[in-house]
């Protein structure tokens, strides 16, 4: 975060932003104090989706092909398989700075001295501020992709001699299909009583069920199979600066996942942004007629308010209204806010280049 401290004024003059507009479209021109004052922008509302995507692989057991004949588990599949599906979608909004809203502040003799704070980007976060602001983009995460794994049971864990011992695929198949048959029998008699040990309590009870249905479900894998899932996060960008309607936002492939957006392998995810035209249009200029020259002060931004969603073939999966800067118009503050006669405070926001707050400190 850059704090600019300027000690003579704020004035910003038609013919300076003319020339720093000018200057932003031959070289890459940097935000910061400059030797004629300092230069500042506004943001554009940005939108960050993360789109939460869960992977099933399922594995065939090592003996699926005996599982109808020993445990009576019909349609047991033998080939594995891999399916991928959408579980969430959130969404969050962030500023970015706007290179075609560079405004420059003149410096001024005849004015109070000035604090001004911007991001390490160059948006402009406040005028004399009461106390520091926190650089937002410093708590906004690059975008990423992690996977977080659920553990399976390893069923040869289970094993006991005699099927360690097998000399034969059946055999082996046989002798675990029997131990499986034997733990369910064990706690059907648990159930019901008629166990030749039964437990003290309640709390014994429980546990020796539990152990049982761990032993049941891990030597079943080796019939069944074993089924993973993975949750993947991927984090999708926009910055949308015009309305748009059914625009691919992502693609999804059941087998391969998240796929690029003109990849026709993966099922279309789209992207509608409405603008709902909450604030007038700027008043344009006749030709022929003098342009006023502006006076002096500080731009910002007065947002307009959007609604963008996300849906598929079949439904809605996110909806949201909210304010973007790039959607509204820009207005001046202006310089006679800032005078000697007093010291005036303004916040901005750093998502949308909207005024927050503004009071003055009043003389004395």
């Amino acid at each position: 975060m850059k704090r600019i401290l300027i000690g003579l004024s704020l004035i910003i003059s038609h013919l300076s932003f003319s020339s720093v507009a000018a200057q932003t479209q031959l070289t890459k021109y940097h935000p910061g104090v400059t030797p004629e004052g300092a230069v500042y922008y506004l943001p554009k509302t940005a939108m960050r989706f993360v789109v939460q995507v869960e992977k099933t692989n399922y594995t065939p057991g090592e003996f699926a092909g005996y599982a109808e004949y020993y445990l009576a588990l019909h349609d047991v599949k033998t080939t594995p398989t891999v399916n991928y599906r959408v579980t969430d979608i959130k969404m969050t909004t962030y500023g970015e700075a706007d290179t075609a809203k560079c405004y420059v502040v003149k410096f001024n003799v005849k004015t109070a001295a000035s604090n001004m704070q911007l991001t390490d980007d160059g948006i402009l976060l406040a005028i004399n501020p009461q106390s520091p602001v926190p650089n937002p983009l410093s708590a906004i995460p690059q975008p990423s992709t992690f996977t977080t794994h659920r553990p399976t049971l390893d069923p040869r864990l289970y094993l006991n001699e005699d099927i360690l011992a097998a000399g034969s695929v059946a055999k082996r198949a046989e002798l675990i299909a029997q131990e499986i048959l034997t733990i369910r029998e064990s706690k059907n008699m648990l159930t019901r009583g008629e166990a030749d040990y039964m437990p003290k309590d309640g709390e014994q009870l429980r546990i020796m069920l539990e152990q049982l249905d761990l032993q049941n479900q891990a030597l079943s894998q080796f019939f069944s199979g074993t089924t993973t899932c993975d949750t993947i996060e991927h984090v999708i960008t926009l910055c949308p600066t015009t309305e748009v309607k059914n625009n691919v936002l992502f693609r999804l492939s059941q087998q391969l996942g998240l796929v690029d957006a003109d990849d026709l392998s993966g099922e279309p995810y789209y992207i509608t942004v409405e603008d709902l035209h909450t604030v007038a249009p700027p008043v344009v200029v006749e030709e022929g007629k003098k342009k006023k020259v502006p006076e002096s002060g500080i731009y910002v931004n007065v947002p307009g308010r959007i609604r963008v969603s996300v849906t598929n073939s079949t439904k809605t999966l996110l909806t949201s209204d909210f304010l973007a800067g790039q959607f509204g118009n820009v207005e001046l503050l202006s310089g006679e806010l800032f005078n000697k006669r007093y010291t005036t405070h303004v916040l901005l926001n750093p998502v949308t280049g909207g005024m927050e707050k503004l009071d003055a400190d009043m003389p004395r």
